[in-house]
Parts: C-alpha cells; structure tokens; sequence
C-alpha cells in the first residue's frame, strides 16, 4: 500500500513568545501544497526502512516513519513491515515533510495493518511526533496556535492559484532561527498579538492586500542572514506573484499566482511549480 505525503505552507507567522515548556507560543495558518512523499509499506519477514530520492538524514531510529512505527508499536502487536520513502520534499525548507511522512505513515500503518485506531488516537500520537504533525492529518487549511497542535478549521480556497516554492541549498535551523529572532527583539516585543488584525481576517481579503498585512516573524533575521533568500522573494514578485513569502523558519520561498508563471533558476536550486 502506498500514500503520497504533501507538504504545507504558513501564510503568516507570529511568534509570540516562550512558554515554561521551552516551546513558543505561535500563531500561523498552514496550507496544505501538492509538493509530495510517496511512502510504501509492504509485508516482510523482518522490520526494516529504505529511502530513496533526496538524502535523509539521521540515524535509523530518529527518522520519523521509523517512530512512528514504533509508537504503534507501543500500543498494538505490529507484524514487521518494510517501509520505502522516495523522498522528494526538502528537508530544513519550512514545508514540514518529515511531519508529514510520520502523519502519513500512522494512517497507512492503520489501515494496512487494520489495527482500527480511531483518528483521536491518531492525532494524539501524532502531537508526539511533532508539533505541526496533526495538521497532515485534516489535508485542509487551518488556523494554527499553541506550539503548533492547537487547530481550527478556516475558510480559505486558493484553488485558482498557481504557486511556485524555491528552495537553494540554504537550509535554517529552527532553533536557530528562533534564538536570531530573540537577539532581534525587545521583551516588550513578546506579547499577544493584541490591536493587529486577526490572521484569519486577513487571509479573508484579496490576497493582493496580503503583502502588506500577512507577515512571517522569521523573515527578519533569516532574510538579515542569508539575503540571497529575501531576493528570490523579490524574484517572484518581478515576475507577477500577488504574494510572496518564507515558509515556516524556512528556507523555502514561495510565490501565489493568478496564472501560471514563467521563471527559471539556477540548477542547484530546487523549484516545486503547480495548482493549488
């Protein structure tokens, strides 16, 4: 059996401070993009995971899919498997393919195996995996707050756009990027996003208003650090995006478009273009 995990998007990004658990209070909407994994699993005599496509790092037991077989594991007798990812998201880009993978890779384990797990139960292990795992679960838009597991639904079609999503061979720290964001704030900059306009009124309007209002906090100090990024958003917007912005903590750059765009990178570069 085999599922195609995609990736996401954030449009709009507010950090809003530390919790007592090390974690950030955040405010975000995720958008699901057809930038997608395939993973398969099949039956076999012993447990093993195979990757192919882009370079997956880390050690066995830290990858993903790997826990997240193992986390079932904890609650129900699995026969062992082989678990095959062709992997074609790039990691460190803001897309959350790795939490897709381990999304995709609960329900596939689920309903290969018929172990019936109720979607709650799911998602509850999913939030064990990773902060924005849950979110793959839905494939739909939502309004993201705590540290990334809290989820609302929102109304939000951008099916008549086309987007086109630039990764280089820059990839961001997460950590990093929030500890670059620390350095550039005040304490008095950390605070409820009180007085501005709420997220999900903001993505109600035209998203041609988008660009003044719809802002991602890490762009600051990822675009300070690495201005090469700040330019491919600019290269979008020469080219005709109605919007255009970084993806998460990055690296990954995004442009929307009214019509399919016409634009050419450098090789090294990857370059994911298509419908929404």
């Amino acid at each position: 059996m085999i599922v195609f995990p995609h990736g996401k998007i954030n449009l709009g990004l507010r950090i809003l401070g530390r919790r007592p658990d090390g974690f950030h209070d955040i405010e975000s909407i995720f958008y699901p993009v057809p930038w997608r994994d395939a993973l398969e699993v099949v039956r076999s005599a012993v447990f093993s995971f195979r990757s192919f496509g882009l370079p997956v790092d880390g050690a066995l037991e830290s990858n993903l899919c790997v826990r997240a077989y193992n986390l079932l594991a904890g609650r129900y007798p699995l026969p062992p498997v082989t678990m095959c990812l062709l992997k074609n998201i790039p990691a460190g880009a803001g897309l959350g393919g790795g939490s897709s993978d381990a999304a995709f890779a609960l329900q596939l384990l689920n309903e290969f195996l018929q172990l019936n797990a109720s979607m709650q139960e799911l998602k509850s292990m999913a939030a064990q995996l990773g902060s924005d795992c849950p979110f793959f679960m839905d494939d739909a838009p939502r309004f993201v707050t705590g540290r990334g597991e809290i989820l609302q639904p929102v109304a939000l079609n951008l099916s008549a756009y086309y987007i086109v999503i630039v990764k280089t061979q820059v990839s961001v720290n997460t950590a990093w990027a929030y500890a670059e964001l620390s350095r550039h704030r005040r304490e008095t900059d950390w605070r409820p996003a009180t007085g501005e306009t709420p997220l999900q009124q903001v993505v109600a309007a035209p998203v041609e208003t988008w660009k003044t209002f719809l802002k991602n906090d890490f762009e600051e100090p990822v675009f300070g650090a690495y201005p090469q990024l700040a330019a491919i958003r600019q290269r979008l917007y020469d080219h005709g995006a109605v919007y255009a912005a970084m993806s998460g903590s990055g690296s990954a750059v995004y442009g929307l478009f009214t019509k399919s765009p016409v634009i050419s990178f450098d090789p090294s570069v990857k370059v994911f273009t298509g419908k929404l």
